[in-house]
Parts: C-alpha cells; structure tokens; sequence
C-alpha cells in the first residue's frame, strides 16, 4: 500500500502540476509542494463521504480511492501519512530544513467531529481553531496568515490575499512548506561565474552561474530530448532532479508529453557518473488557489455549498498555497560556512555536461520512500516575481 500511496502522490504531483502550467505563459516560474497539498487533503478525507469522495479519487489524491479491495484502508492512508510526516519533519541532520504548516480553520458557531479533531490534530499535527468568520472575516484572514509567518519562520508571509475570505466562509484549509538543506557537494563561490540564460531562442538575460564537476547520478535519454540529474542534500534522503530539454525540444513540449509518463523511468534508469555541472543561482516563489485548479481537474464537490448536506457535511470554502525556494552554492537557501573542497577544470573527455542555461524543470524528493516534496519550472532565474 506504502508504495502504491507514493505513486499516486507522484500522479497527482504531475497532474497538477501540468493544470498550473495551462494557466501561465511559458516564461512564468511555477513552484509548488505536492506532498503537503495531498497531505492536507487527506485530513479531509475524513469528513468526505459519496460523491466527494468519488471525485477525490479520480482526482488521485494520494490514497483516496475509495473502498475496492485493492484500494489502502483509511488507517493505512493515515499512517502513510504520519510516516511520511516523521521521515520528512523530523530529520538528523542539522543542516536540513522542512518547515511545514498545515491547519483547518473552522467558523466557530458551527461543531466539528471529535473524531475528525483528534485524527487531524495527531496524525497531521493541525488542531482546527475556530473563527468567527461570519462577523469579522478580515481579522480572521490576518490571524491565519500571522500564524503560517510564525511557523515558517517569517519567510512565507501573506499566504491568503485581501478579501479571500468572505462571511459565508465554513473550513479553510491552508498548507504551507519552506525547506532549506545543504548540498552534499556544495559548489565553489570561486567558480560563480555571469553568463547568459537562454529565456527563448531569441531572449536572453545575465545569471549567476555555479559550477562544479564530481559524480552524480546522471541520465541522457535522447529519444525523450532531456537530460536528467540528480543531486543530493547532506544526509542523502532528499534529493533534487534536475530535468533539461536537449536540441530543438522546448521545455513545455516535454512537460506536455514526457514528464508524467517517462518520469518513474528515467529515474530508475540513471547512473552515477562524473558531470561537469552548470545551474543559475536562483529564488523562486509562488501562490495559488487551489480551488479553481482542482476543480479543474475533477474536484467540484470538497468546494461546493450545496452538496453539504446530508452525510456529506465537508465542504471547503477555499485552499490556498504558496511556496518558496532560494537555490545557490550552499544549496537551497543560505546556510553557515563549512569547507569547500574545490574541484579544478582539468579536461576529462570522459565527463557528462549538464549546463542549466534554459529553462527547466525541478523536483525536490525523499528518495527512500521515492515521494516528490517539491515540484517546479525555473522558465526565468533572473527574477524574483512570480
């Protein structure tokens, strides 16, 4: 069941991640946590019944597909996630990061499940704290977004935008995940060098580009136009992937067609090799509804008033995200100094190269339970906007 949960995770991941795309410009970043939206979607499992349970699970969030034999029980879906949550949330090594915040937010003159209470609040670690959305909605959406700032250390501010929430509100669901880890092979500051990132064929514009050559795990499948790279963080359990349109291909080409089908392979299909390695330093953050992508993709009834009644008493007003990732030498986000073991240029005919000065596309994974934390497209390192 553990792994059949971590694939539907990764569906879901591309699956969403392919609906954001339609709805930018192929030069917009897109940045995203997959598994603290599923993670927060399965709290709310537990008060969907009928036809929203059906829709969840067509939808594939991780471990909602119904009650067939083959399906994992609700308990199951639940410890998947409580594991993940200590795998995740609790790491050794001092040098790794994951912020996560998860919480319901419920109108106060209405009664919640002590059941549904205590599961989310356990398993989940989100207690339902009840509001008075019904007379002071704009108070409540800046208390909502003080205590995300106050669990992300200040970094994600301003998750809910101004009139999000208006007085008919009932549950707000809100997630939101920052992470910071070292390199287990940093780059060297020295070999920082400014070049050109290709934003088109036509459009060009100055980054800070690392570099270092070592081993890593590496991929070149020419018949999908991509090379894949693969590099760890301290402690090895989370990695990110690092996928590059080779030739004519566009990155959206191989959004479109590859990623969802060929991903699992060329992950499973990489060697470790020696790279001579090339990515922009870069800062990438960005906020969304959710409501209107999920329901996009199948999801009506979990954001619908009027299938609220009878046994399906869940209904979500709103979800919303946001995410954040600050890449450079240190590895993700700035960390304390350590030494560097610098790397020299000597020519090695027998090396890979991986020059990151087009677009391409991220993910940030827990690589022993293989579960994607992160997903993201870097169309334009040279700006911090959205």
């Amino acid at each position: 069941a553990e792994s059949n949960l971590s694939k539907a995770n990764s569906r879901f991941a591309l699956s969403l991640f392919k609906q954001l795309a339609k709805d930018k410009t192929a030069g917009d970043n897109i940045f995203m946590s997959p598994i603290s939206i599923s993670t927060a979607f399965a709290m709310t499992k537990l008060g969907a019944c009928n036809t929203t349970l059906e829709q969840l699970m067509k939808v594939r969030l991780p471990g909602l597909q119904g009650s067939g034999p083959k399906d994992p029980t609700s308990d199951q879906i639940h410890f998947f996630f409580a594991k993940l949550n200590c795998r995740l949330f609790r790491k050794k090594d001092k040098s790794t990061e994951l912020v996560s915040a998860n919480r319901l937010f419920g109108e106060k003159s209405l009664s919640f499940s002590e059941t549904y209470q205590n599961i989310s609040e356990h398993v989940y670690g989100a207690k339902l704290m009840p509001l008075n959305f019904k007379e002071k909605p704009e108070p409540s959406r800046l208390i909502i977004n003080e205590w995300i700032a106050n669990k992300t250390k200040n970094l994600i501010k301003d998750t809910l935008p101004e009139n999000s929430i208006d007085p008919s509100a009932v549950l707000v669901l809100v997630n939101t995940i920052y992470f910071k880890g070292q390199w287990k092979s940093k780059f060297d500051s020295d070999d920082v060098r400014t070049s050109d990132f290709h934003l088109t064929d036509s459009t060009t514009c100055p980054v800070s580009l690392m570099y270092q050559e070592t081993k890593f795990r590496f991929g070149r499948f020419p018949a999908d136009n991509v090379k894949v790279l693969e590099m760890p963080y301290k402690g090895d359990d989370i990695t990110m992937a690092l996928i590059l349109p080779m030739g004519e291909v566009t990155l959206t080409e191989v959004g479109r067609f590859c990623l969802k089908y060929k991903l699992t392979g060329w992950l499973e299909k990489m060697k470790e090799v020696r790279v001579s390695v090339q990515i922009p330093r870069f800062r990438i953050e960005d906020s969304f509804s959710l409501k209107s992508n999920l329901e996009a993709m199948g999801l009506q009834h979990l954001f619908s008033a009027q299938h609220a009644n009878g046994s399906d008493t869940l209904y979500v007003s709103n979800a919303y995200h946001k995410a954040f990732l600050e890449v450079n030498e240190e590895g993700s986000e700035a960390a304390a100094s350590t030494a560097v073991v610098a790397i020299g240029r000597s020519i090695n005919f027998n090396r890979e190269n991986f020059i990151a000065n087009r677009p391409f596309l991220l993910l940030i994974r827990e690589a022993t339970l293989n579960t994607i934390i992160f997903t993201g497209r870097v169309a334009n390192p040279c700006t911090t906007k959205k």
